[in-house]
């Protein structure tokens, strides 16, 4: 059994996953790009009854293009998010906060129509304008 543990900044806040990700896929969306202050996010999708939080969140909701409802969990005392809901039966936490350089390389890509023009991704990730 796989067991990994995602953590905010300060280690206040941490997700303990003990599944592998259904899906680790990158965003290019305006929105993941102001989240992460970087030029696309990076997540990993697992299946909700594979996590386990533990330690105090602040929340965000946002409305994604496509009307669903995004829940994210940051840590009120350094602002890292370490988890968000992006449906009932799943949650996704951004690849950083694992902070393991072999974890798992994306499969997805997704908003590249919102790219950077310098991001070249690997030929084998599946891409979605």
């Amino acid at each position: 059994m796989t067991i990994r543990t995602a953590s905010c900044s300060c280690g206040q806040l941490t997700a303990i996953v003990t599944e592998d990700p259904l899906r680790v896929a990158v965003c290019h969306c305006l929105a993941c790009q102001r989240r992460t202050g970087s030029v696309f996010g990076a997540q990993a999708r697992f299946r909700s009854a594979a996590v386990t939080m533990e330690g105090q969140s602040q929340q965000y909701v946002r409305i994604g293009d496509e009307g669903s409802k995004i829940t994210f969990n940051f840590c009120p005392t350094c602002g890292a998010t370490v988890h968000y809901r992006v449906d009932a039966e799943h949650i996704a936490i951004p690849v950083g906060a694992f902070a393991e350089p072999g974890f798992p390389a994306p499969t997805f890509s997704v908003y590249e129509e919102r790219k950077h023009a310098w991001v070249v991704l690997p030929d084998y990730i599946e891409h979605m304008a």
